[in-house]
């Protein structure tokens, strides 16, 4: 028998909610046949060496090991994001996954949710950083404003290992409960977001401060939440823009990079094009005016689908 083409696909069930939808590449419901060969020869690899042992919930595949791997976090769709992010690469892909592991126990991850960042509402006046409402491929949109950074005034309130645990608190939401609620919302998986990062003003010497902060958020992201990442807009870029990009693109691996619009003022055609303007703040270039401002309402489906269930309209 002649082995399996890389051009030969594997369909499932995944999307009955929205027939119309088609998964992209490398994702559950359209994976190539040696793909999904890779997925199950994953599994079975690392059960073989003792680091998983399946368990069935409700017909789908999840693993545990013995306290570190728990069964809602290693489902197929998340072994598919480590692999995706080594090109299917199995040994490469699995070094990944177990290095992810290895910090969350580390970081203390398991616990974050209880993280109390009390110092959020003043942070946001000097480096505001939030989730806001969705794109037009229903991700979650994701607001970075270094035009608003005061470092001074930043540090003088917190810490950068505080602002560290509360970014890792936020990509736990992301994916335990914003990606969740937008996948509801319109029918089909989301499992990326849609990423602003604003540099009106910003000076080589305000970046150079916050600089250690900006290469470990960075680390953490494509490190440990791999393939999360989806549209990613820098708008505002100031002319010396090319020296600070040469500082930044070493610590970004090649997939990611690929993904970054660098866009300088003339950024509010590109942004309406992939975002509902009712769902852009207004001095981006969109309508919506949140009632306490845009930054600290975290407007979205993942908060609509709480109130529903709280019996709120």
């Amino acid at each position: 028998m002649a082995p399996p083409s890389e051009q030969s696909s594997v369909k499932d069930s995944t999307n009955e909610a929205n027939p119309t939808y088609q998964a992209p590449p490398g994702r559950l419901g359209n994976l190539t046949v040696i793909q999904n060969h890779t997925l199950e020869k994953m599994k079975k690899e690392l059960q073989a060496e003792g680091k998983y042992h399946p368990i069935h919930l409700t017909d789908t595949h999840f693993f545990v090991h013995q306290g570190i791997f728990v069964p809602e976090r290693h489902d197929d769709a998340t072994l598919l994001r480590f692999l995706r992010a080594r090109r299917f690469d199995l040994a490469k892909a699995k070094e990944m996954l177990i290095a992810a592991e290895k910090w969350r126990k580390e970081f203390g991850v398991d616990d974050i949710e209880n993280f109390d960042y009390s110092e959020r509402e003043a942070v946001d006046r000097y480096y505001p950083q939030f989730y806001h409402k969705t794109d037009k491929d229903g991700r979650p949109l994701y607001i970075e404003r270094l035009s608003r950074l005061d470092v001074k005034a930043l540090y003088s309130i917190t810490t950068q290992d505080r602002m560290l645990k509360h970014l890792v608190q936020e990509y736990e939401k992301m994916i335990k409960y914003r990606y969740p609620a937008c996948s509801e919302l319109v029918g089909h998986p989301v499992e990326t977001s849609c990423t602003i990062l604003d540099l009106q003003g910003v000076g080589l010497g305000q970046f150079y401060r916050v600089g250690d902060y900006v290469r470990a958020a960075a680390k953490i992201g494509q490190d440990y939440y791999p393939e999360v990442m989806g549209s990613f807009y820098i708008i505002n870029a100031p002319y010396l823009f090319s020296t600070v990009w040469s500082l930044i693109k070493p610590w970004l691996d090649e997939v990611t990079v690929a993904k970054i619009n660098i866009l300088g003022k003339d950024y509010k055609k590109t942004l309406l094009a992939q975002i509902p303007e009712e769902n852009l703040p207004m001095d981006l270039g969109g309508t919506c005016q949140c009632v306490g401002g845009c930054s600290l309402s975290d407007a979205g489906p993942w908060n609509e689908v709480e109130q529903i269930e709280n019996g709120q309209e």
